[in-house]
């Protein structure tokens, strides 16, 4: 599915339309100290490799991906909702 780099759509802090830079969203690194990381290290010590097991295979045949929108007025981030796709290619809109 193709998508363009620059949507005009509503921005709640400007409280217009407006237009908006997309980018694919990425999780970030995670952190080791933190709280659900070290529960997880805890539960997992003591086994040979993962306490549960792995899945097999897999139910879904794509991945939602969810879209970063950037207000290019104020620089206010949105998340859109994921979209189950194959593959997403961001296009430039030639006018």
């Amino acid at each position: 599915m193709k998508i363009p780099k620059v949507l005009r759509t509503y921005c709640p802090k400007c409280k217009t339309h407006t237009e908006h830079s997309v980018s694919l969203y990425k999780s970030g690194k995670r952190r080791t100290l933190s709280e659900g990381q070290r529960r997880y290290d805890r539960k997992n010590l003591g086994y040979g490799s993962k306490r549960k097991p792995e899945q097999k295979r897999f139910a879904k045949t794509t991945k939602k991906q969810t879209l970063t929108l950037k207000c290019q007025k104020c620089g206010y981030t949105i998340m859109k909702e994921g979209i189950r796709v194959k593959k997403l290619e961001l296009v430039e809109v030639v006018k």
